[in-house]
């Protein structure tokens, strides 16, 4: 006979989030002895099956859409009781979901949900960035324990992380061929200024010393999807990946080992980097139509275009994994809607960005500064540039999506795309 908690069980079970069975790798892990649940997952991708050509890009695609909406649980390896947000050890903690220091959410998609999964956030789900990195956890919001960062978009993340590859690879490229002395770095119609001393750049305006363009987060401090999805499921979700923590299976100590295989990060970076690509749907009245050409012009001549750039170019329309691990093209493959080709072979970026970092801060000792931006007191790893510290430097906000992912600025405590403006300072 059946017990009632057998049947829940098993109710519970086929209620798991499944991956398609082509692509598992490796049995689900499984709950403590006596524990009567089941893990959120029920599988995991094997990269060599990527790897081998096994799995269709749909394949891929639907393995890490699975993963995006994956609440873990504690059968998965959910929570990081010996780890901190950045990976590092600490004293097992019993701590778990805390707001400052998560972890603070079940799921990717628990918290990019405007206007639908995968984008922005509201101002509930921000993020207390730093204050997960250090031990023992910390229970205050104050600024001089971290930086608080509203959930950013995600769609057209592949094209952007492209650009910042092609352009990354050209500022190299041009530094390696000029002298000793300043310098100004061109790609895609972008300045960059160097330093350059004995062969190395020791100095640099709007982009780190090492050239690396990096489009990820407000302060741009991460060059790919890869990288965002590794960190973010350790630093929110407290689940790990191998790739990460290749020297223990279960750095984090919580009794569940290989956590998330390399497979699981390349879905999942895949599934993220195959996000539609915004563009413009224009109204159908001539009146409106009239009164956006009207603002475009008006755009232009305010000189928002020099670093709200309306469109860059990208030499290849292929994305490609920053662990070289899957390739696909931008203008045909995913969900639509797709990057536009150039008709020779790259393709059309309408970003409305420059992928350039910009101090959004008027000095404090002028009379009336603007300074709305210049709440954050840490850096975290933005470099001090023309006698301003780096918390006030801000990668440019691709306005592509603004249309449809209020709130605005880096907190999301701008309620209108008039606040963002009116903010500006620097």
């Amino acid at each position: 006979m059946r017990t009632w908690k057998g049947m829940c069980l098993t109710l519970l079970t086929s209620m798991a989030f499944g991956i398609p069975s082509v692509v598992l790798a490796h049995e689900p892990h499984v709950c403590p002895e006596g524990f009567p649940d089941v893990p959120a997952l029920s599988g995991h991708v094997n990269q060599s099956d990527i790897d081998s050509g096994g799995l269709t890009f749909n394949d891929i695609v639907k393995a890490g859409k699975v993963l995006f909406h994956t609440m873990f649980n504690v059968c998965d390896g959910q929570g990081r009781p010996a780890a901190t947000g950045d990976g590092q050890k600490r004293e097992p903690a019993a701590l778990n979901f805390l707001r400052t220091s998560g972890p603070d959410t079940y799921a990717c998609a628990g918290c990019h949900t405007i206007p639908r999964t995968g984008g922005a956030g509201d101002v509930v789900a921000n993020v207390f960035l730093g204050a997960g990195f250090v031990d023992p956890v910390i229970y205050s919001i104050a600024a001089k324990f971290s930086n608080e960062r509203n959930t950013p978009s995600l769609f057209g993340m592949g094209p952007v992380e492209m650009l910042a590859v092609e352009m990354s690879a050209d500022l190299q490229a041009q530094a390696k061929e000029v002298g000793d002395g300043i310098h100004t770095l061109t790609t895609n119609g972008v300045n960059f200024g160097v330093t350059i001393a004995a062969g190395k750049v020791v100095a640099s305006k709007g982009v780190d010393t090492d050239l690396l363009i990096k489009p990820i987060t407000a302060g741009g401090i991460l060059p790919g999807i890869r990288q965002l999805t590794r960190i973010g499921y350790n630093l929110h979700h407290g689940m790990q990946a191998d790739e990460m923590f290749a020297d223990d299976a279960d750095f984090d100590k919580d009794g569940v080992p290989h956590e998330l295989t390399i497979g699981d990060i390349t879905a999942s970076t895949v599934y993220q980097a195959q996000l539609g690509t915004p563009g413009r749907l224009l109204p159908t009245t001539s009146e409106e139509r009239r009164l956006i050409q009207q603002g475009e012009k008006l755009f232009k001549k305010a000189n928002c275009t020099s670093c709200h750039i309306p469109v860059l170019h990208l030499k290849s329309p292929r994305y490609t994994d920053s662990r070289k691990g899957f390739s696909f093209d931008m203008t045909k493959d995913g969900e639509g809607p797709h990057l536009e080709a150039d008709g020779s072979g790259g393709a059309i970026v309408r970003v409305y960005s420059d992928l350039k970092r910009h101090n959004m801060c008027d000095d404090p000792g002028i009379p009336n500064p603007v300074r709305t931006y210049c709440n954050e007191q840490i850096a975290q790893g933005r470099p001090d540039q023309d006698g301003r510290p780096g918390q006030e430097f801000f990668l440019t906000h691709r306005l592509w999506d603004v249309g449809n992912t209020a709130m605005y600025g880096h907190r999301g405590d701008l309620t209108t795309i008039t606040d963002a403006i009116l903010a500006h300072g620097g």
